[in-house]
């Protein structure tokens, strides 16, 4: 087998070569932390005589790779950024009124530069940690009223990946709350396409039948009692709008139930999906102010009636009250979280759209009810003048009821030619059907658009004076009631709002997030710059391709670098995220096993280390998973799995391993645990969560893994913008490149034997793309390797400087870590100490906790990443080792875990700086417990949350606040 990538067709060589390309890598030198002083005095500090002298002792020479990274001379940022603007400038930004559910929009400035380009909101992680979470958290609660108020149900996710993987969550929802032995799932065929093909992957490993049809047959076909669900979109792709309220009622006579995907702008003026029947809504926000970007990120969601809360999907966000009785915000429902419930989670989803759920929820807030109400009507007025105007000149055209116009053409031929005449004048339509086009209008769409584009078919606009909706579908409830919607209208009063929001949390321009196995490192500046270019965020992703020439470069050039990287043949850039990614892997070796005809092959082995996602995505994708158990090091137990091997020899599909391992060490035996899979007609599917401690060092593809999937926001920068977005593309050997996820809109994308739709857009999402291209870029491979080296001294001097605190509880034959390191803090329980005590008193020292209980209770995971320096390591080590000294103070009697500063951290101002203190520590150990904390002190707003109480009293709106706020004295 040839070890050159496989690339796509835009691509001219194995890897492109980048002209201009300087001699020297001076980006590379400020994305390092340590200085070459501050290595040599870490390395005395571990005991290693050099830095590869470290790296021989952690890497196993087995895995090592062979040859350097061949990849492209590193680049300035002021060279990447050039050359990254050609690319972005063989992109041609035309109107395109193609519809499918993506619309061009107009991002508020006051939101693009203080949300979307701000550090403060996008280098931030997931709220896990609440307390220091509370503006992300209040802005998704935000997102969840708006969708909520506009689609009339009960209760929605704080987002989903997008609109066509949220109408399959919707659906694999009804069927866990169906009867378990109805099968069948009915999908209107005007549902938009891409949304169809997603939602038939899906069901397919799991035993669902998808049949698509007429909308108007699906009552009279739920007599047959094997329904359980139904999708319908309203409006319909085409623009049109039904009445579901009959199928709605012949689902529910049967015990099924009705999922609606929706445009959530068009329901200011519809009735909304709860008021006909619907038991779950789908849709995206992608029309709130967040680019098209060539198909994302955008921020999708599912809502639902409230006694369906416990199975909805994904993350939400609740109102619960902290230990002073204030409301404070907290993702609920925490125990669906998938690394807890394992093979048994009802979605492999581990991510959102945070970030985009975040612009979405300020452009409602920014522009109120009146003013999308107002864009509605627009909207919809221009799409009648085109009605009335096509009617005018013998086309067919229905009265629109928004913003969709389907125009009927004599013949094929007419209709293709007033496309091309369209085009021809900068304009982007929809063929549709036989004869037909169709004309979706967006926010930036003017009256001389019109004019121009009709111009070019063959008639002039006619009256914008639109029809009334037909009878039952014109909204009546008022919507987006909260203050939080009427409050910012002046740009002082928005800059302020975010302001605030912005301050409530604590994101990387702070201080080190050394989260294990999440990656926090640096996403620099310069990365970043290029992802609101308009020339790549105004494509649309199904725009011809022509159109999108320099996105194709960029593509081309990021697959083959990953391939070079991973060591792998083919690259997909589909999976918008680490669990899609999982997915995605897995159905490839499903296909390739089906295609070879041995589709019984269905076992998927999981080490117990594995990341939670591993065994839900495995059961997602058909296969019955079977847990392989780890030794006292924390390895892969090589003959349980080989026992496991042997047991399942003929069903067995795939080992699903993490590698480094999830407890933070590289396993010696690895190619003897990929020969064992092999030999018994298995694949093995590695994740990629920790490939920083790889990257130039080992090549996956070279050491026995057949697929694995990359974490762009971690290893490749792409930053974790407080929740989501995520990208998670997948490398793949030869054999496995044929079945690559293809898409139904977009030829040309994937494998000849395509596995099906993975995500709503071809290439994921691209817009974010351009930030892991700029990495790569700058780094070149010399760079890379030396960023893995540096994770991995940073970690080990990390373990080298708490060990005599804490116990690092996995360690390598050398005693050494990977790029991450496990302090053990069980055995501090029986003074009453928890590891979360010790998250949260960090936060008064200003630091986000390590990864907390995972993968072991009661444990921390610290990952410092490679940009970090000396400075700021020592600055967390001195935090953790004053805790210490703290939790002592209770191992000895001389306070009780009750009265100590780590039970009743985090501490507010308010609390310190309180009329009443009658702690048994004073105001200062409470808030200024070390002495860097005099500049720039970071104050926490909320006390540690109720937990508990949140669980039992939930509220997800901005509507239910007063009802959790405490009592005022």
């Amino acid at each position: 087998m040839s070890s050159a990538p496989v690339l796509s067709s835009s691509s001219a060589s194995a890897v492109s070569p980048v002209p201009g390309a300087s001699a020297v890598a001076p980006f590379a030198t400020r994305h390092l932390g340590p200085r070459a002083g501050q290595q040599a005095a870490m390395l005395e500090a571990v005991g290693a005589g050099s830095l590869d002298a470290l790296i021989d002792q952690c890497v196993p020479a087995g895995i090592r790779a062979g040859r350097s990274l061949q990849l492209p001379p590193a680049l300035s940022e002021d060279e990447a950024l050039a050359h990254i603007a050609r690319y972005a400038a063989q992109n041609r930004v035309m109107r395109s009124w193609l519809g499918y559910g993506y619309h061009d929009t107009i991002t508020p400035p006051v939101i693009l530069r203080n949300i979307l380009e701000n550090p403060g909101w996008y280098t931030a992680y997931t709220p896990y940690q609440a307390e220091i979470a509370q503006g992300r958290l209040e802005a998704l609660l935000v997102f969840q009223t708006l969708v909520e108020d506009l689609t009339g149900m009960q209760i929605s996710n704080a987002s989903l990946l997008d609109e066509a993987t949220a109408a399959a969550e919707a659906m694999a929802m009804a069927h866990r709350l169906g009867k378990g032995d109805q099968m069948v799932f009915l999908a209107a065929d005007d549902v938009h396409p891409h949304t169809l093909s997603v939602v038939i992957t899906r069901a397919e490993p799991l035993g669902i039948r998808v049949e698509v049809g007429d909308p108007g047959t699906f009552a009279a076909r739920c007599a047959a009692g094997d329904v359980f669900g139904a999708l319908v979109q309203y409006p319909a792709t085409d623009g049109r709008v039904a009445d579901p309220r009959a199928l709605a009622d012949a689902l529910h006579a049967k015990g099924g139930f009705l999922c609606v995907a929706t445009d959530l702008l068009s329901l200011t003026l519809l009735t909304p999906p709860g008021e006909l029947g619907a038991d779950m809504v789908v849709g995206n926000t992608q029309r709130f102010g967040v680019p098209l970007g060539y198909g994302g990120p955008h921020a999708a969601f599912l809502a639902t009636s409230d006694e369906h809360r416990r199975q909805l999907p994904g993350r939400v966000i609740g109102i619960s009250r902290d230990a002073q009785g204030n409301p404070a915000l907290r993702m609920a429902l925490q125990t669906r979280e998938q690394h807890i419930r394992r093979q048994k989670a009802t979605s492999n989803i581990c991510t959102a759209q945070v970030l985009l759920a975040v612009c979405a929820a300020m452009y409602a807030v920014w522009h109120g009810p009146e003013g999308l109400t107002a864009q509605a009507l627009r909207l919809r007025a221009l799409a009648a003048a085109i009605a009335h105007g096509a009617r005018a000149a013998g086309l067919r055209a229905d009265d629109p009821a928004f913003d969709t116009v389907r125009l009927g053409f004599a013949s094929a031929a007419d209709r293709d030619a007033a496309v091309a005449a369209a085009l021809a004048v900068g304009f982007n339509l929809r063929p549709h059907g036989e004869a037909d086009l169709i004309v979706a209008l967006d926010e930036r769409a003017t009256w001389d658009e019109l004019v121009a584009c009709c111009g070019a078919m063959g008639f002039a606009p006619g009256s914008a004076e639109a029809a009334p909706l037909p009878a039952g579908f014109q909204r009546q409830r008022p919507f987006l009631t909260h203050p939080t919607f009427h409050q910012h209208r002046s740009e002082s009063a928005m800059l302020r709002y975010l302001a605030r929001l912005q301050k409530k949390d604590l994101a990387l321009d702070h201080s080190m997030i050394p989260l294990g196995s999440c990656t926090m490192k640096l996403n620099a500046t310069a990365e970043m710059i290029p992802v609101t270019w308009r020339a790549f965020g105004g494509l649309h992703p199904f725009a011809p391709r022509d159109q999108a020439q320099g996105y194709s470069a960029l593509f081309a050039d990021l697959e083959a670098w990953l391939a070079e990287i991973t060591g792998f043949d083919a690259v997909s850039l589909q999976p918008n995220a680490g669990s899609q990614g999982e997915y995605a892997g897995l159905l490839t070796i499903r296909a390739y096993h089906q295609a070879r005809g041995e589709g019984h092959r269905d076992v998927c082995l999981i080490p117990t280390s594995a990341h939670g996602t591993n065994p839900a995505s495995a059961v997602m994708a058909g296969m019955e998973v079977v847990p392989v158990s780890c030794d006292d090091q924390g390895n892969i137990d090589i003959a349980h799995l080989r026992a496991q091997v042997e047991a399942h020899r003929g069903r067995l599909s795939c080992l699903m391993v993490t590698y480094p391992s999830t407890h933070g060490v590289f396993e010696e035996g690895i190619r003897e645990i990929c020969e064992a899979v092999h030999a018994a007609g298995g694949q093995v599917y590695m994740d990629g969560a920790n490939m920083n401690a790889m990257v130039g060092l080992s090549r996956p593809g070279e050491i026995g893994a057949d697929v694995l999937h990359l974490n762009l926001h971690k290893t490749f920068c792409i930053p974790h913008g407080g929740g989501g977005p995520g990208m998670g593309p997948i490398g793949v050997r030869a054999h496995l490149a044929p079945f690559l996820p293809g898409h139904p809109v977009v030829p040309g994308v994937g494998g000849a034997q395509s596995l099906g739709t993975i995500s709503a857009a071809p290439w994921g999402s691209p817009s974010i793309l351009p930030i892991s291209w700029m990495y790569i870029a700058m780094m070149g491979g010399e760079g890379l390797t030396e960023a893995t080296k540096i994770a991995i001294l940073n970690a080990n001097y990390v373990a080298a400087r708490l060990r005599g605190h804490f116990p690092v509880l996995y360690t390598g034959r050398h005693g050494r870590v990977a790029h991450e390191c496990i302090l053990d803090l069980r055995h501090l329980k029986k003074a009453g100490v928890t590891a979360e005590d010790v998250a949260k008193r960090l936060m008064d020292y200003g630091f986000h906790a390590p990864t907390l209980s995972w993968p072991v209770v009661d444990t921390l995971m610290v990952e410092p990443t490679e940009s970090e320096d000396q400075g700021e390591l020592d600055r967390f080590c001195d935090a953790m080792i004053r805790i210490r000294a703290e939790i002592a103070k209770v191992e000895s009697g001389e306070l009780r875990i009750e009265q100590s500063p780590l039970r009743n951290a985090p501490h507010t101002a308010a609390v310190v700086t309180g009329d009443a203190w009658t702690r048994a520590y004073s105001r200062t150990e409470a808030a200024f417990p070390a002495p860097w904390l005099a500049d720039g002190k970071y104050w926490p707003t909320v006390s540690r949350i109720d937990n508990v109480w949140g669980d039992r009293n939930l509220f997800c709106s901005c509507n239910a606040w007063e009802q959790v706020a405490a009592p005022k004295a």
